[in-house]
């Protein structure tokens, strides 16, 4: 007989926001057999004013600590879920876990503690709902003595405990350090636990359910309604991540990159549409665009360094790169020249740091001029088809000229995905929009 094969499904804060958005869910896992792992989130903002459960958490933490009354506090979290649990009919004890919590922030719980207790409610409700086991994270989840995800372990220990259960609902955020004390992962953990759990059990895909129809093309702040990517692999979506797309935190990626699983994005609020697939390797049934998406980030500075026959100068990029290191800078990008060398930072790596690095520039190298131009913007047009499509450079190029944008500076690695263009802060918005018209519209 085959054995069934798994889907886990993460939903969000928003999808979990009360007890319609409960039923939304409900309908989505029970209309795939498939989805037999479940990752639940703390749940979210209701509405515009509304306030999130995990920060709530955190603040009764805070005035249980100071010796502050928070129970009224205590009490607006309590009557979210037991709304949830009444409207939904439920019948695990959700009072009793309250009054448990309420407890431990009197005798002085931690904030790790306090705050994973959103997921875990949240955890407690839906299993019900579904008429799945609820399976503790700290049960299978575990962090070494520094608090960094000890992964060996937790691969071993979670997959011979979820095999125990054919379908279960795991709550996100958190897991449990050496000593048993609860730990978490920082904000967006929960896209963490559902990569971990749909690694432990060999998953055929991550469902990454969320309040979005999938990843945007461009930031629609800039753009407006800019168009959902249909498949992004894994190495655009870092490309696009690096350079400042907000998609699953970066640590979501690694665990479910590493076994070969996809992820897909999806919204509850529309669980018919497609959503966005990213793939370790390109299914080839998606639409194939020259371009997968742009994205880019502002307030960078350009050391821009002059000296005549560097390029026969043994070690004189190594020396450039050493006064950084001295100064404890980072660097972004390293365009250079036969006698040119610019290195791209953040501005803030070099607060209160640029006449040292100047000097020690000049120290080291000697060179015939060195420049800081600050207050630039990059721009990262990423995707797979630009290695086949002619002129692609070209056309970004005159999109930008026709738009009145002036290039500072050009990248384009090897592997052909990316093409990073340097523009003032104040083209950004202008040259993003002239290179998604010319492109996408």
């Amino acid at each position: 007989m085959k054995t069934m094969e798994t889907k886990v499904a993460k939903f969000g804060g928003s999808s979990l926001a009360d007890a319609g958005q409960f039923q939304k869910v409900r309908a989505i896992v029970s209309s795939d057999p498939e989805r037999r792992y479940v990752v639940a989130s703390a749940p979210g903002k209701r509405h515009a004013g509304d306030k999130k459960i995990t920060d709530m958490l955190y603040a009764c933490q805070c005035l249980a600590a100071e010796g502050e009354p928070f129970d009224a506090l205590f009490d607006e979290i309590a009557g979210r879920y037991t709304n949830i649990a009444g409207e939904l009919g439920l019948a695990v004890d959700i009072r009793g876990a309250l009054e448990d919590i309420r407890q431990a922030l009197r005798a002085g719980c931690d904030p790790d503690f306090a705050a994973s207790r959103g997921e875990y409610l949240s955890g407690l409700l839906l299993a019900d709902y579904l008429d799945y086991t609820f399976v503790d994270a700290a049960q299978g989840i575990f962090f070494d003595k520094s608090g960094a995800l000890d992964a060996e372990r937790t691969q071993a220990g979670l997959s011979a405990l979820l095999e125990q259960y054919p379908r279960a609902v795991i709550p996100g955020f958190y897991g449990a350090l050496p000593d048993g004390r609860v730990h978490t992962f920082s904000r967006g953990g929960s896209d963490i636990t559902g990569a971990i759990v749909a690694r432990a059990v060999n998953a055929i895909l991550y469902e990454n359910w969320t309040d979005v129809p999938g990843c945007l093309m461009a930031d629609p702040r800039v753009v407006d309604q800019p168009d959902i990517i249909d498949e992004i692999t894994y190495r655009e979506l870092r490309e696009l991540s690096y350079m400042g797309a907000t998609v699953l935190h970066e640590d979501a990626i690694f665990p479910v990159r590493k076994a070969g699983i996809d992820i897909v994005i999806r919204d509850t609020n529309a669980p018919d549409q497609p959503g966005t697939r990213i793939a370790h390797v390109p299914s080839g049934d998606a639409r194939q665009r020259v371009i997968t998406g742009i994205a880019g980030r502002k307030d960078f500075s350009v050391i821009s360094i002059e000296k005549a026959m560097m390029n026969a100068e043994l070690g004189f990029g190594r020396r450039v790169l050493q006064a950084l290191e001295e100064l404890h800078i980072s660097f972004e990008h390293l365009p250079t020249g036969i006698d040119t060398m610019c290195v791209i930072c953040n501005e803030y790596q070099l607060d209160g740091k640029r006449e040292q690095l100047l000097r020690r520039i000049y120290e080291l190298t000697e060179p015939d001029s060195v420049e800081i131009h600050a207050q630039m913007a990059l721009i990262a047009t990423v995707g797979r088809g630009m290695v086949h499509a002619r002129g692609t450079s070209a056309k970004l190029f005159d999109a930008l000229s026709k738009a009145g944008v002036n290039v500072r500076m050009i990248d384009q690695g090897s592997s052909e995905i990316n093409i990073i263009v340097g523009v003032n802060n104040a083209d950004f918005e202008r040259a993003v929009r002239a290179i998604y018209t010319a492109f996408v519209e």
